[in-house]
């Protein structure tokens, strides 16, 4: 028989790694609501009803799949303390790389490995057990964590270090929620100008579209650092300018797209007006005393 599974925490995102890694095995199951254990126990997971439960006996994988960083702590802080602990924690709680990096120096004291373990997509592709998860940890640790994780993976992408998966994640999912508000606005002005939806999908959908900034600007400007010829931050400046005239004649709030036209203002200011709108880039670079294109 495969060896048991630990997982803490039966969310929504727990309990469909929890029914992916059931296929594969026995997984043993705990979280602080009834509710969610009740459910976890319908699908088959192996439920406790005390943390403490798990240790009797301890698996030697245990994966966490919690709300919020404070609970990731605690229960790392309460696992290491256990006089049969496991061998290898298993992160796939989004939280803060520094999180991360605390856990893992608590399992490190504890003679535990620590990998974080951030998963990118959706529940459908977790309960399908094709998830992808972005990997951070020492060598030794994401070689044992890698068994695990394939069980479930469509991709695994590792990222380095103990947080970096995290802190991608953290980046993707800020990129993520910061487009949302811009498309929200930009399609409420659209309403207002009667262009329906649908052609506005068409017209971003495009290659020279919504990914284009993405492809070409950031993968390849930026990376080069060419910022000549192009768009010019002029222009871009004046087009951000016309962009927020039109919503304030609709009648239309905006506030990430309001937000997204300052760099330009302040790079206009700093001479970088004839160079490619990539160029903003620079600003950035100064500020944070970084290379993009290393």
């Amino acid at each position: 028989m495969a060896e048991k599974i630990g997982l803490v925490g039966l969310g929504n995102a727990g309990l469909a790694v929890a029914t992916a890694l059931l296929r594969h095995g026995p997984v043993t199951g705990f979280d602080r609501s009834s509710e969610r254990r009740d459910l976890a126990a319908n699908e088959g997971v192996e439920v406790v009803d005390e943390l403490s439960g798990l240790s009797a006996p301890t698996p030697s994988r245990i994966v966490l799949s919690l709300p919020k960083p404070e609970a990731s702590l605690e229960v790392v802080e309460a696992v290491c303390g256990w006089a049969d602990k496991p061998s290898l924690i298993v992160e796939t709680s989004t939280v803060t790389p520094d999180t991360a990096k605390r856990c893992a120096a608590i399992c490190e004291g504890a003679g535990v490995g620590f990998v974080d373990a951030a998963i990118a997509g959706g529940v459908a592709s977790m309960a399908a057990g094709e998830i992808t998860f972005f990997l951070g940890g020492s060598d030794a640790d994401k070689a044992a964590a890698r068994p695990l994780l394939r069980s479930i993976a469509a991709q695994i992408v590792d990222l380095g270090p103990v947080g970096a998966g995290m802190g991608t994640k953290v980046v993707n999912n800020g990129v993520m929620h910061a487009v949302m508000v811009v498309l929200i606005e930009a399609f409420a002005m659209a309403r207002k100008l009667d262009v329906p939806s649908e052609t506005l999908v068409q017209i971003l959908n495009r290659e020279e579209g919504l990914l284009r900034p993405l492809v070409h600007r950031v993968g390849e400007r930026m990376r080069d650092g060419n910022y000549q010829a192009g768009m010019s931050v002029t222009n871009a400046r004046k087009d951000s300018v016309l962009a927020l005239e039109t919503a304030q004649q609709l009648g239309v709030p905006l506030f990430a797209t309001l937000a997204s036209h300052t760099p330009y203002e302040i790079a206009e200011a700093n001479g970088l007006g004839n160079e490619d709108y990539a160029a903003l880039a620079k600003l950035w670079e100064d500020w944070c005393a970084i290379d993009f294109n290393r």
